[in-house]
């Protein structure tokens, strides 16, 4: 089983969590590396943080629909307070239609946005979400 289909199997774990977030290619995991520790602070900026690495995670983020978010709240991931903002969303699939809503959680690091995740069950618990229409205006 591939690196990616362990993360998607222990995803749910929220302690177990932290490693999915190793390294991604070339891409180094700050979440891991020394760079995030310490208090992390508040993601001032965490609504267009949040649309640049939902442009780069959605295979096409035209056409979005019904998307709310909730303000980021620190969660343990990997023994390590972050912040994570839950998203509720539903896109457009490759073929035109739409689907269920999804839920993902944005992880902020060092107060930027740094990670999806796909199964954000116990991450997101008890999120308040309230209207997030950039998501839906979206543009290629």
């Amino acid at each position: 089983m591939g690196r990616l289909a362990r993360c998607a199997v222990i995803l749910a774990l929220p302690l177990a969590l932290a490693a999915c977030f190793g390294s991604d290619g070339d891409r180094p995991s700050l979440i891991e590396g020394g760079q995030a520790g310490g208090p992390q602070p508040f993601p001032d900026n965490f609504r267009s943080d949040t649309l640049a690495l939902m442009r780069a995670y959605l295979n096409n983020p035209v056409g979005v629909r019904e998307a709310s978010m909730a303000e980021p709240v620190l969660r343990e991931i990997g023994g390590r307070q972050f912040y994570v903002a839950c998203l509720h969303f539903t896109p457009r699939e490759s073929d035109g239609s739409y689907k269920a809503m999804r839920e993902r959680a944005a992880v902020f690091v060092n107060g930027r946005a740094d990670r999806v995740v796909d199964r954000a069950g116990e991450l997101c618990t008890g999120a308040v979400y309230a209207p997030f229409p950039e998501l839906e205006k979206m543009t290629r």
